[in-house]
């Protein structure tokens, strides 16, 4: 045996190689400035080479069949998406991952959805995150449901495995760069026939960041289809930058100007994942559907980006890939 740098002695057949991986880094855009462009290049001291040293990835146990080997190869060598893929983000603001998570993954990421409603539920608490306001009186869905709570992973490792997924952070560094922070989650579930519609609107309000790279992905555990209340959006909003009072449903010539009506539906099967800008212009139809449709939404940001001083809103700071060059003592205790 041989001390380890610990300085505790470890028998060689418990020792693990640790393979390097060396990824190239091109010089990404660090600034999300739409009223410059959409997106303008700053000089970036991460422009060169970086070598990466990182364990194996065990796979799964068989003694253990509850948990599911997300995403996991041996290697965790994660390269970004292919041009295309960004290209289109850039464009349109959004971008549909298919097939992101397998039916065996989704059916653990369902079992620990349900569980998480079934103990919200019976918790008593009010859970039904229906907007208010002209525009729902317009839409005439006073009754409709739409059950929600922050943070799944703060329930389910399983979640919090999905968060760290190869193919979900291959996408999520294609569109942020090798530095992903999490921000928060949140859970939706549309019930059948009642389901609520969420009016147009932007994001940024909630959680606006200094340099606006924040983003969501929409992850599928069932199908949605338009007659679910699919997700939808007016491409290439996000190039408008910041519209102020879309959060709060106060901009009456926005919510005139971008109809839900003649928005373009998004349709996604389980394992499906859909990313957009926050300044993407977005909302969702009533689930008119005999079927349940469940979705969870990961909110995400760059590690060279943080939120603007003086917002409150639920705030995880989890680096999912790379580091956070933002990050200080007062406010990781924050």
């Amino acid at each position: 045996m041989s001390p380890d740098r610990t300085g505790y002695s470890r028998p060689e057949c418990q020792k693990r190689p640790r393979p390097a991986v060396t990824r190239q880094i091109s010089e990404k855009p660090c600034r999300w400035r739409a009223l410059e462009g959409w997106r303008t290049k700053s000089t970036c001291p991460r422009s060169e080479s970086e070598r990466i040293t990182s364990p194996s990835w065990p796979e799964s146990s068989s003694s253990c069949p509850r948990f599911v080997s997300f995403g996991s190869p041996k290697k965790r060598n994660i390269e970004p998406m292919s041009n295309d893929a960004k290209a289109h983000f850039e464009e349109h603001g959004y971008y549909i991952a298919k097939g992101v998570f397998n039916p065996e993954e989704v059916a653990e990421l369902e079992r620990d959805f349900d569980r998480i409603v079934g103990q919200l539920v019976g918790s008593g608490e009010s859970l039904n995150a229906r907007w208010g306001g002209k525009e729902m009186d317009r839409l005439g869905v006073a009754n409709t449901v739409v059950l929600h709570t922050h943070n799944v992973q703060q329930y389910s490792a399983a979640w919090m495995r999905a968060f760290m997924h190869a193919k979900f952070l291959e996408a999520a560094n294609t569109f942020l760069g090798p530095d992903v922070v999490l921000h928060h989650s949140k859970l939706f579930q549309k019930p059948a026939e009642n389901g609520a519609p969420f009016p147009m609107h932007q994001d940024w309000e909630y959680f606006p960041t200094e340099n606006d790279t924040m983003l969501a992905a929409i992850v599928h555990v069932s199908a949605a289809t338009d007659e679910m209340g699919c997700f939808r959006v007016y491409p290439g909003t996000h190039k408008l930058g910041r519209i102020t009072g879309t959060a709060v449903l106060s901009d009456e010539a926005m919510l005139a100007q971008y109809p839900l009506e003649n928005s373009t539906p998004l349709e996604a099967e389980p394992g499906d994942v859909v990313f957009f800008h926050y300044f993407l212009i977005h909302g969702s139809k009533p689930n008119r559907s005999d079927k349940v449709r469940k979705t969870v939404l990961v909110q995400m940001h760059s590690g060279d980006d943080a939120i603007e001083e003086g917002n409150n809103h639920p705030n995880e700071k989890l680096v999912l890939s790379g580091f956070n060059s933002r990050a200080t003592r007062t406010t990781v205790n924050g």
